[in-house]
């Protein structure tokens, strides 16, 4: 499970960063074309909001998988031993409910919805529900990176049992 932990990890990475130079030259050819050209350029406008969508999300997830997205701890650090192995273990169970029922269940409805609907971007005439997608990859991903520190945690707490 660490192999494909490790590969994930560095595919979301490479992944992350490619959008990143994406957004970034998208965003300095905006620029560039407003203030030096003097005619703004629509299609990368609309790109880059596309882009900081998918970055935003997909680099969330990441950082899920990293164990250092934000987290409000104050329990956490008072609690020791088996009470801590618990609370962080239904801390997980309620996040993976929330990314399961919010961002998978639900981005997939809007994004499938979205797509029916035949939405497109006004530029870039990009199907919609694929933009959309994002959401429900996202958590997908999550759900990956919390069910496998799921696990760890359930074999860390039966293993200190004995």
């Amino acid at each position: 499970m660490l192999k494909i932990e490790k590969l994930v990890n560095h595919f979301l990475s490479s992944f992350c960063v490619i959008l990143f130079s994406f957004l970034v030259i998208c965003v300095v050819w905006q620029v560039l074309s407003r203030y030096v050209l003097g005619t703004p350029s629509i299609i990368t406008d609309e790109l880059a909001r596309f882009l900081f969508m998918w970055l935003g999300l997909i680099g969330a997830a990441y950082a899920t998988g990293l164990k250092r997205h934000l987290a409000i701890d104050l329990l956490l650090i008072k609690l020791q031993g088996r009470q801590k192995q618990l609370l962080e273990i239904l801390i997980i169970t309620f996040v993976v409910f929330f990314a399961g029922y919010v961002l998978v269940y639900g981005g997939w409805q809007l994004a499938w919805n979205t797509h029916l609907t035949g939405q497109i971007s006004p530029s870039l005439k990009i199907d919609m529900g694929l933009v959309y997608a994002c959401l429900p990859l996202s958590g997908g991903i999550m759900c990956f990176y919390l069910i496998l520190e799921f696990i760890q945690k359930i074999q860390f707490l039966t293993k200190s049992e004995y």
